[in-house]
């Protein structure tokens, strides 16, 4: 993977760290599913208008759209809107790492190397840790919600991988017409029209804008730019080279959350987020093999004469 596509990787994190923080502004105004339509909507209609087709198969569109958008932000939105803490969320989603390997594995049958292996589980080594560690935090279900927006993201992945298309951004707009229909219409059998009209009719309050905030955050950093940075590396690189960098979000999530939230981890958190870094940055380099002295020194340039 190249240094310059490490670098977009980790402006990713950052980007997605943060992501989360929004998510909590949002999820104070608007009811979980329904902020999840709204995300999806306010890029949608625009994309239908003036963005061009992406040129990729239907149904790797949909895949994309069901997975990454529907699947993983209906049940990450529900998950913290019944009690998931904001720092913890940010962990147990990037369980779709090690989701998107196997799942590439098993059905894109991309090898898994031996450091890649390790530098997985080193750092799921971390996360977990981590999860021990805030397991008081949050209730059983909110954390089974958030692994199955994990999986779902990672079968997002998948489909990102197989549609490989020549526009990422034009890609990741179009997947935004796919989730608002299906999110609004669970939206009004689970949370009901009063609960919406609610939502909407309070947007003038100091809650109602910093809600507006946090979406306005979601939507442009990140859905746009972020996921349109993650789209192009899936295209670029192999699933199990780039998936294991989101296992840093936590590691910002849960630094924003300290700091603005107050929610404070504890020292066996901070060295586990360093395993979590290890293991990434293990995973995702390829071992430098060095040659032997006799054919370094035949290849080094010799002088040609003296000046």
């Amino acid at each position: 993977m190249p240094a310059r596509d490490r670098l977009l990787a980790l402006l990713v994190v950052v980007l997605w760290g943060c992501n989360f923080l929004a998510i909590h502004a949002t999820l104070g105004q608007f009811p979980p599913v329904f902020a999840g339509g709204l995300r999806f909507a306010v890029i949608a209609i625009p994309t239908i208008l003036f963005v061009p087709w992406p040129k990729v198969k239907i149904r790797h569109l949909l895949g994309y759209g069901l997975g990454f958008g529907t699947g993983q932000f209906a049940f990450l939105f529900i998950a913290m809107d019944t009690g998931m803490p904001t720092g913890l969320a940010s962990l147990v989603l990037q369980a779709s790492a090690p989701f998107t390997v196997l799942l590439g594995a098993v059905f894109l049958r991309e090898r898994v190397s031996g450091r890649q292996l390790a530098g997985i589980l080193l750092a799921v080594a971390g996360m977990a840790t981590i999860a021990w560690q805030q397991a008081g935090n949050a209730a059983l279900l909110p954390v089974i919600l958030t692994l199955l927006g994990a999986l779902s993201w990672a079968f997002g992945n998948l489909s990102t991988r197989q549609a490989a298309p020549d526009n990422p951004l034009n890609f990741v707009l179009w997947m935004s017409v796919v989730p608002p229909l299906p999110m609004f219409a669970l939206s009004l059998v689970m949370e009901g029209p009063a609960e919406i009209g609610r939502s909407l009719s309070t947007l003038g309050t100091t809650t109602g804008l910093i809600g507006l905030g946090g979406l306005a955050y979601v939507v442009l950093f990140g859905t746009i730019v972020g996921s349109g940075i993650w789209t192009s590396l899936m295209r670029r690189n192999p699933a199990g080279v780039v998936a294991p960098f989101s296992l840093l979000v936590p590691v910002v999530g849960l630094s924003m959350a300290f700091l603005v939230l107050d929610e404070r981890p504890s020292l066996v958190e901070i060295v586990a987020a360093a395993v979590v870094i290890g293991g990434v940055l293990f995973g995702s380099t390829k071992r430098r093999v060095r040659e032997p002295d006799f054919l370094a020194e035949a290849e080094t340039p010799q002088p040609t004469g003296v000046r």
